[in-house]
């Protein structure tokens, strides 16, 4: 009789291992397919467009003043830099589009020298020029 007691008690114990597994490989999986967004960090006021698009897997911004300054990752970037930094964030994570976040009185020079340095980082990059809606 003490035997089968004994089974019985065996018997109604959980064994919590299994799942605790199982939610400790789901949190892994969640954190390392969470993609993160390289914001430029500052606001600029957007020129107005009619017509725009919405890019949906773009990760990394690029923000260009009103008197020069540019702007990637929440910190002024020289231009001579912006290749560099470009490649940087893209062995972080891949992406096909970079996008220019340009003030409306940016002189366009500064804007086609920030095309050209995303051009140097990866030829295959989509540049999108972002605006704000009319």
């Amino acid at each position: 009789m003490a035997r089968k007691r004994i089974r019985e008690d065996e018997e109604a114990a959980i064994d919590m291992t299994p799942m605790l597994d199982i939610v400790f490989i789901m949190l892994i999986f969640f954190i390392v397919t969470t993609s993160f967004v390289k914001e430029a960090g500052i606001e600029v006021n957007k020129p107005k467009a009619a017509h725009q698009t919405q890019q949906k897997s773009a990760n990394i911004f690029i923000a260009v003043k009103e008197n020069g300054e540019i702007w990637m990752d929440k910190s002024r970037v020289d231009i001579e830099r912006v290749s560099a930094r470009i490649q940087k964030l893209l062995a972080e994570q891949p992406t096909d589009v970079v996008i220019i976040q340009a003030d409306k009185n940016a002189k366009h020079g500064v804007v086609v020298s920030v095309m050209d340095a995303i051009k140097d980082a990866g030829s295959n990059l989509k540049i999108s020029i972002a605006a704000a809606k009319e």
